[in-house]
C-alpha cells in the first residue's frame, strides 16, 4: 500500500508545484522587461517661466485707495423680461413712470433708455435674526416704512433677439416699490 499512495503523492506534488509557480513558466517574455524608456516631455518655450507684467505685481497695503465707490449696503438690483422691443418697452416703462404711481420721472436718456426716477419710501427689509432671535422674538416684524426719496435708475436692455430686460437699481425698498409697479402695469 506504501506504493499506492506514493503514486498518488508523486503527480499530486507536482500538480501543486506547477499551481504555484504561477502562470511566468508559461510566457516567454514580459512586457515590462521589453519597456524602453522615453525621452522626456519638453515645455514650449515661452511656458518655462510665469509671466512678470505689473498687472500681476500685488501693490503693498494702503499704498493706492480703490477708484471705485464701494456699493451701499441698501443698494440693490431688480429686473424682469417683456416679450417685446426694447424701443416700445422703452415707451411703455415711460408711459407707467409719467403716470406717476410709483415715482416722479426726474430725468431720461433715450439713447441709454434710461429713466432716473424719484422714488418716496418703500418698505425697508428687516435684517435678518439670528436663531436665537427668530426662536424668541417671532412675533414682531422689523420691518419699517421708509418716508425719504431715493433716486432709481431704470434701464431697458435687449434681452435676446425678441425680448428686452427692465432694470432698476437703487435703494431696497424703493427699487421694490417701483417694480412691483411696473410689472403690474407692464402685466408681468
Amino acid at each position: 500500500m506504501k506504493k499506492s499512495s506514493l503514486l498518488v503523492t508523486l503527480p499530486a506534488l507536482a500538480l501543486a508545484g506547477l499551481l504555484l509557480s504561477g502562470c511566468g513558466m508559461f510566457r516567454s517574455t514580459k512586457a515590462w522587461e521589453t519597456a524602453k524608456q522615453e525621452s522626456p516631455l519638453e515645455i514650449p518655450p515661452g511656458l518655462d517661466t510665469p509671466p512678470a507684467t505689473a498687472a500681476l505685481v500685488i501693490p503693498p497695503p494702503g499704498s493706492e485707495q480703490s477708484q471705485a465707490a464701494p456699493a451701499a449696503p441698501d443698494q440693490i438690483s431688480d429686473a424682469f423680461i417683456v416679450s417685446d422691443t426694447v424701443d416700445n418697452t422703452y415707451q411703455k416703462v415711460g408711459t407707467l413712470l409719467a403716470a406717476g404711481s410709483a415715482g416722479q420721472v426726474a430725468g431720461h436718456d433715450d439713447g441709454a433708455h434710461s429713466y432716473t426716477v424719484n422714488v418716496v419710501g418703500g418698505e425697508v427689509p428687516a435684517k435678518k435674526r439670528g436663531f436665537f432671535g427668530r426662536m424668541f422674538h417671532h412675533d414682531k416684524n422689523t420691518a419699517t416704512s421708509d418716508t425719504a426719496t431715493h433716486a432709481v435708475q431704470v434701464t431697458v436692455n435687449p434681452s435676446g433677439s425678441t425680448a428686452s430686460e427692465v432694470r432698476a437699481q437703487g435703494a431696497a425698498g424703493a427699487v421694490a416699490k417701483l417694480m412691483d409697479a411696473l410689472k403690474k402695469g407692464m402685466g408681468s
